[in-house]
């Protein structure tokens, strides 16, 4: 399976073709990874909308981890 690119909170992540947005934050930072699964944190493409941490990757995927509350109302609410 081919390798992907993505940014996590800035930060260049390669990750396995198939990936979801939770494996690319394992991938960048685990102590986050658990917060996101606590849901004490939450997951935003490069627009500031809160996305599911199942969501299948695609090269060049940018994303930021932010607040959950940030994630559910979008960064600039």
């Amino acid at each position: 399976m081919s390798e992907l690119t993505v940014f996590v909170n800035g930060k260049t992540v390669r990750v396995p073709g198939g990936s979801t947005v939770l494996d690319a934050v394992a991938a960048a930072d685990a102590a986050a990874a658990d917060e996101v699964r606590a849901g004490t944190r939450g997951v935003v493409d490069s627009r500031g909308i809160g996305v599911a941490t199942d969501t299948p990757l695609t090269g060049g995927y940018v994303m930021r981890i932010v607040s959950a509350r940030a994630a559910r109302e979008g960064v600039d609410a």
